[in-house]
């Protein structure tokens, strides 16, 4: 699994091209950088402030500061004059940390958005085969999870990181300008401040791994049983599905435990460490301050500092894992958006003809993979305005014909023409704009009825949309409906039966007048009565237009002008009904087999 991929702690090349996205926004970047930095000026101020009102005001000392200059030599008129710079200091840090936050969460969503918007166009150029390779579950992670990893990067990784390393990087300079005996006692416990962060380095991305991990089992399980809900409430499975959901939800309980005890011993751990270097600070800063070497402002200061010191080597340990995370993700997203796309139009695409323009497979051989052929050298040739069936057993290669056809997938071997040209020379978007295509499983998109009719098409009238909806007997049941045409749709169509979608499907395809119509299976899996009329309808369908209509039900392709008999990716047979059962070939045995039944029953015989 990818996800469970951790990936380098930094990695260059991705670093760089996650920086492109940012680009756009370097000029937000830059004030917040700068509101960074001048409050990492700001938290040095505090203490410097604090030292200069004790050594001058509080218990005096010969001791010197930058704001000498400034104060008064009243103790209370400097206290409060101090306290006012200070209350102004504090203030304008908030003010700072406020708008460096805003604006790089604000910059971290602008980029994640166009970085989900070039995901998203990927994934519709993707060749379907990509999506045959590749769970929905997974994809998702990618456009969502995944990006939302990256967010966090940009909005509290890296400038932040800047921001820390700043901070101490001050707060060392600092340090030592007040006193570097006291600087080294503080420095001194960095070697064992390392050694427990780099195990909680350890502890904490080996807990990461696993929660990802236990986090992808749960969405998988998840998906597929809540879509085949259904089939486990039939068969009584729900207590075993429960089971199965308790496993991976303890074991996600159980990798985050292991993250929660990294992160439970590791503050305290650090706090320890601190402590223990202000206590020597204490110690010999008292004994310093005793034999007159040092002064009590300087001691207080450091204990200020101190406390700024450690907080940054924390927040930098927990920005290593968020940093690491990052690295991973964005491997997956630019693996995504790197994926190469084999099915693409043209450099120079010829224009679709105008005139009528039959359609012809000449020799063709295909694969979804290796050399397990799914069609065999099949060659045929479509005139305009002809309706053809094409029929065969599972398997046999009919739902690959109008597959290469709209080149979902591109053949090995042969040509497929239309209107004399390979399909390869003409653009995408422009070979299958000519198409509309009804499917066995009817999808409805998120909407109104109207929207899945129209499907983003624009350009269809209100007349056409009513009258497309009236040809193919759907016109009563939008009628019917509270809001008609402006009805809301659920995901997936939820609420409607499968004999409503299915209209819906063919009003669509009548509605963007195609000038080639598909069918398939666009009638088994509805009812009776509604099949009745989806066939009373089809001959206004397929009027005018090259059709080809793909079929368990013989019943509802016996009236077009040719059928083709597909047997194990092979075109056997060819002719209309009537000549196919005087031949008694294939389609003859598969008639027959389709109405033994009915044959039985009523005592007749099968006539040709």
């Amino acid at each position: 699994m990818e996800e469970e991929l951790l990936g380098k702690v930094y990695d260059g090349r991705m670093m760089r091209r996650l920086l492109v996205y940012m680009k756009p926004y370097v000029g937000t970047i830059a004030i917040s950088a700068m509101f960074l930095l001048v409050q990492s000026i700001c938290q040095i101020l505090g203490p410097l402030l604090t030292k200069t009102a004790i050594d001058r005001y509080l218990v005096p000392a010969n001791t010197t500061s930058i704001f000498d200059q400034w104060l008064p030599r009243d103790p209370w008129q400097g206290i409060l004059f101090i306290a006012s710079i200070y209350l102004g200091v504090v203030l304008l840090s908030f003010v700072l940390d406020f708008g460096q936050t805003y604006l790089m969460q604000w910059t971290g969503q602008r980029a994640m958005f166009d970085l989900r918007r070039d995901l998203m166009a990927k994934l519709q150029k993707l060749d379907v085969a990509y999506f045959d390779r590749n769970p929905v579950g997974r994809l998702m992670t990618r456009v969502t999870t995944d990006v939302d990893v990256l967010n966090e990067l940009f909005s509290s990784g890296l400038v932040t990181i800047v921001g820390d390393l700043a901070v101490l990087s001050f707060v060392v300079l600092a340090l030592l300008q007040l006193s570097p005996a006291l600087t080294a006692i503080l420095l001194g416990v960095m070697p064992l401040v390392v050694l427990v962060t780099i195990q909680f380095r350890r502890s904490a991305s080996l807990s990461y791994r696993k929660t990802r991990i236990a986090v992808a089992r749960i969405n998988t399980y998840l998906q597929e049983h809540i879509t085949g809900m259904q089939v486990l409430q039939i068969f009584n499975r729900e207590e075993k599905a429960r089971q199965g959901f308790d496993e991976a939800n303890a074991a996600h309980m159980l990798a985050f435990k292991d993250s929660i005890l990294a992160y439970g011993w590791f503050y305290p751990a650090v706090e320890f460490l601190s402590m223990l270097a202000l206590a020597s600070i204490l110690a010999y800063g008292g004994y310093q301050i005793h034999g007159g070497a040092l002064s009590l402002g300087v001691l207080v200061a450091f204990f200020q500092y101190g406390l700024r010191f450690f907080r940054p080597i924390q927040d930098l340990s927990e920005k290593y894992n968020i940093l690491q995370s990052a690295m991973a993700a964005s491997d997956r997203i630019f693996k995504l958006l790197d994926e190469p796309i084999a099915i693409q139009s043209p450099a120079q695409p010829k224009p679709f003809p105008e005139a009528p323009a039959a359609v012809e497979f000449d020799g063709v051989w295909f694969a979804y993979k290796d050399e397990n052929w799914v069609l065999r050298d099949v060659s045929f040739r479509i005139e305009p305005g002809e309706t053809i069936a094409v029929v065969g057993h599972t398997g046999a290669g009919k739902t690959t014909l109008t597959n290469l056809l709209l080149r979902f997938y591109d053949i090995q071997k042969g040509t497929i023409r239309i209107g004399g040209l390979d399909i390869r020379e003409y653009a995408l978007d422009d070979l299958r704009r000519h198409f509309s295509i009804v499917l066995q499983d009817p999808y409805l998109f998120t909407g109104t009825v109207a929207s899945n009719i129209r499907l983003g098409t624009q350009n269809i009238s209100e007349v056409q949309l009513r009258d497309a909806a009236e040809r193919v007997n759907l016109k009563s049941f939008i009628e019917g409906l509270p809001n008609q045409y402006e009805q809301e749709v659920k995901e997936r169509g939820a609420g409607y039966s499968t004999g409503q979608k299915q209209l819906v499907s063919f009003a669509r395809a009548l509605a963007h007048d195609p000038r080639f119509l598909i069918l398939d299976e666009a009638t088994s899996s509805v009812d009776t009565e509604t099949e009745q009329k989806i066939r009373a309808a089809l001959e206004q369908l397929i009027e005018g237009r090259t059709s080809i209509v793909i079929a368990h039900r013989l019943s509802t392709i016996q009236r077009a002008n040719r059928i083709f008999v597909l047997h194990k990716g092979q075109l056997r047979e060819s002719g209309s009904h009537q000549q196919l059962l005087t031949a008694k070939g294939l389609y003859f045995k598969l008639y027959q087999l389709q109405y033994k039944d009915q044959d039985v029953a009523t005592g007749r015989q099968i006539s040709v």
